[in-house]
């Protein structure tokens, strides 16, 4: 039971670091600046810069980001946000494919799955808010609004079929 345990959780923590180093490598490759990455929430527990970008490990293990220049994003042709963007859930899928039948790769499966969601901040949701800018010529507050809602929406449908089918 334990080793059940402790076999998803160190492999939902390897999995959200290595999406978030496909997020990395791929900012980097399209030139995008790193200011800071990070695992953990919370308070600082240990930071570390390194050529530009701060390394940060936070209190609460749980998550991982990368802060990167969003100005210097939104200014890349579109198919090098998507590219940045998907490069997480890429890396997930691979991994999936790398790890089928194991519980690594059923965690790399249900992360790209829930990345792909349209969640507030989420990786979905960002690029749907990249894809709905372009379409639209730039911001406009009712569409962004009501593609948040919708995603969020689908989010408590997915929460509660999942409740009411076990």
């Amino acid at each position: 039971m334990y080793f059940y345990a402790l076999n998803i959780c160190l492999s939902f923590v390897v999995a959200l670091v290595l999406h978030e180093i496909g997020h990395f490598l791929a900012a980097r490759a399209c030139r995008i600046s790193i200011t800071q990455a990070g695992f953990g929430w919370g308070p600082k527990v240990y930071s570390r810069p390194v050529d530009d970008v701060e390394y940060v490990l936070r209190l609460i293990p749980l998550g991982a980001y990368v802060r990167m220049d969003m100005a210097g994003l939104q200014k890349r042709r579109l198919s090098q946000q998507l590219f940045i963007l998907f490069a997480g859930i890429a890396v997930n899928l691979a991994l999936t494919l790398i790890s089928w039948g194991t519980m690594f790769g059923a965690v790399n499966l249900a992360l790209a799955i829930g990345n792909l969601l349209p969640l507030y901040q989420h990786d979905g949701w960002k690029i749907g808010m990249v894809i709905c800018r372009r379409a639209l010529g730039g911001r406009n507050p009712f569409v962004e609004w009501s593609f948040t809602i919708s995603g969020a929406l689908i989010g408590v449908a997915v929460l509660v079929g999942a409740l009411f089918s076990v």
